[in-house]
């Protein structure tokens, strides 16, 4: 990481105007010594010092001509300066100056309208901008370039590659090559250092950017490494693939080798249930399993789905009943490791619901906790979310894991397992009750709910914390039915009831702080109808909204108490994957 903190003044001269015989200034990265030093070089340390405070406006004046957007965000700009620095910017201020005249309106572009392929974002393009402005490379900053496992020296984590490979597509679309050369340098330290699949950002930037001698060290990495053949096709353009696929085939000629596989009609059969999977036809998947002794599991039919296609189809395919969800692949990842790699928090739960275990490690050491933190920034990870807006996934993901690390298995109450009666009466009581439940915490905390939703296949039950939310969100407790479907014991009606209690149960297994605040205020209040009903004096129900913003501070504390057990725990620590891994080998 030494490489992409330091701070250093680089070329100044207009990178649109560099030739052979072109001056380059090199600045030391400490400040100007007050002797000895040229006045060429204190010339230029007080040029860019002033363009620097006209790229932050601490003058006090924006004197700023255009906008770019990135990540939604407004950066102010000086085309002048822009145009002088990159020939890319030169040619687009300049086509359209003469409709920005006739308009006389101030110019806004966006990012991801000026890039031809690959993404920046916003911080990358800020450092970026420092550059075009000052001629000093500043450091990267460490909410966008690190991750946020502890055991991690972010010499070569996934944050640290990704900001890097944002900077060289900034670099190379918009032609300033002294920086195409510097990051090009820093990669290639990177392709030695990372995971293999963390190589496959870099092999994608390279190959857009034309980076020939990067791209063929890319290329001998994954080829000499256990990345399998499938995530190589999927995941790099055809002619990388290709390359790679040739590689390995004059490898294993030379060392007269086994083939990777030396059973074509096997692996044509493989194949087919991959397609059927990407195509999501999971009832073609069946039908193609009788036709040969090809399993879901000789497959890895749901490392597949995991990896690349939708959360239904995954559902779908757990629930044929016919895959291991502790099975290994060739590289020793179990499923619920490959869903680590995807983040996606509704995969993970139901992995985890059909028995996947969160403290298998992979082996090198890593478990599937310690996955996801290693592909999160901080700035993910630390992103304050207000109550009623969506979670961040990766942070989702990261403290469903750390539950299930730690958590001791969790019986169900009675009232959530017990058989429905025959009684009306009873069922309408729980019905409601599961109803209100359900549809305040999707209020409250609609990520977290919506996950435990999805996974019980409670959809139906989306319309009452709808309704809840469009009548509550601003403190309006009046006039809220959530029972508007009257209760007849029928098959709709149990079903509905199942999803209810599903949703009730993961909610408990995953969030218990929360839940238990949820108990405490359903036992309290919503004996009382009349809470949600609107019933009562204009007093009583001032009364009613107060108890309402006092059950979100409380569910708020009680999210706070269990991520504060879970920094307890020891799960982030630098040797947490370590100690899965002797533990592993001690029960062997």
């Amino acid at each position: 990481m030494e490489d992409l903190v330091e701070q250093s003044y680089m070329s100044f001269t207009a990178s649109s105007l560099m030739s052979s015989n072109s001056t380059c200034y090199n600045i030391p990265s400490h400040s100007v010594p007050e002797g000895g030093s040229s006045p060429e070089i204190i010339s230029l340390a007080k040029l860019s010092d002033g363009l620097e405070q006209l790229l932050v406006s601490s003058i006090g004046i924006d004197y700023s001509d255009a906008d770019i957007v990135v990540d939604g965000v407004s950066v102010g700009v000086h085309r002048c300066i822009l145009a002088t620095r990159s020939t890319i910017f030169h040619e687009k201020f300049k086509e359209d100056m003469d409709s920005l005249e006739k308009r006389q309106s101030r110019p806004k572009y966006y990012m991801s309208n000026l890039l031809s392929y690959g993404s920046v974002g916003y911080e990358a393009f800020l450092v970026f901008l420092s550059y075009l402005y000052t001629g000093k490379l500043k450091p990267c900053p460490p909410e966008v370039s690190t991750c946020v496992d502890d055991g991690c020296n972010h010499h070569a984590c996934r944050p640290a590659i990704n900001f890097l490979v944002e900077l060289m597509y900034a670099s190379a679309i918009f032609r300033v090559p002294e920086l195409v050369s510097l990051y090009q340098r820093r990669l290639f330290n990177f392709v030695e250092k990372a995971l293999v699949e963390d190589v496959i950002p870099i092999i994608l930037v390279a190959f857009h950017c034309q980076l020939i001698q990067l791209l063929n060290q890319c290329v001998h990495r994954v080829a000499n490494s256990d990345l399998d053949s499938i995530s190589i096709e999927k995941e790099v353009p055809y002619e990388v693939a290709k390359d790679v696929m040739s590689i390995r085939l004059k490898s294993q000629k030379e060392n007269n080798s086994a083939m990777v596989s030396d059973d074509p009609l096997r692996e044509k059969r493989i194949r087919r249930i991959h397609k059927a999977l990407d195509s999501d036809d999971v009832e073609l998947v069946k039908r193609l399993l009788p036709e040969s002794d090809i399993t879901l599991d000789a497959a890895h039919a749901l490392h597949y789905a995991v990896a690349y296609c939708d959360p239904k189809v995954v559902s779908e395919v757990l629930n044929l009943g016919l895959a291991n969800v502790n099975l290994r692949n060739a590289r020793g990842y179990t499923v619920l490791h490959v869903a680590a790699l995807r983040r996606e928090p509704s995969i993970i739960v139901q992995l985890l619901e059909e028995g996947a275990s969160a403290s298998e490690a992979t082996p090198d050491g890593q478990n599937s906790v310690s996955i996801c933190r290693k592909l999160t920034r901080p700035k993910d990870y630390n992103a304050i979310i207000e109550q009623g807006h969506k979670s961040n996934t990766n942070r989702l993901c990261i403290d469903v894991l750390e539950r299930e690390m730690c958590r001791n298995p969790i019986a169900t109450d009675a009232s959530s397992s017990s058989p429905i009666t025959d009684d009306d009466r009873h069922i309408k009581l729980l019905y409601i009750d599961l109803k209100n439940r359900v549809a305040l915490a999707h209020l409250l905390f609609p990520s977290e709910a919506k996950l435990a939703m999805e996974i019980a296949n409670a959809e139906a039950i989306s319309q009452y914390a709808g309704l809840l939310q469009s009548k509550v969100s601003n403190g309006d407790l009046k006039d809220v039915d959530l029972d508007k479907i009257p209760i007849v014991k029928n098959e709709r009606i149990l079903a509905k009831m199942a999803g209810l209690k599903k949703t009730v149960e993961i909610g408990r297994r995953y969030f218990p702080n929360c839940s238990e605040v949820l108990d405490k205020f359903m036992l309290d209040d919503l004996h009382d109808e009349s809470l949600f009903l609107g019933k009562g004096s204009v007093e009583e129900q001032d009364i009613k909204k107060q108890r309402f913003v006092e059950l979100k501070e409380d569910l708020q504390k009680a999210f706070t108490k269990d991520r504060a057990e879970l920094n307890r725990s020891g799960l982030s620590s630098p040797t947490s994957s370590s100690k899965v891994k002797r533990q592993r080998k001690s029960k062997n």
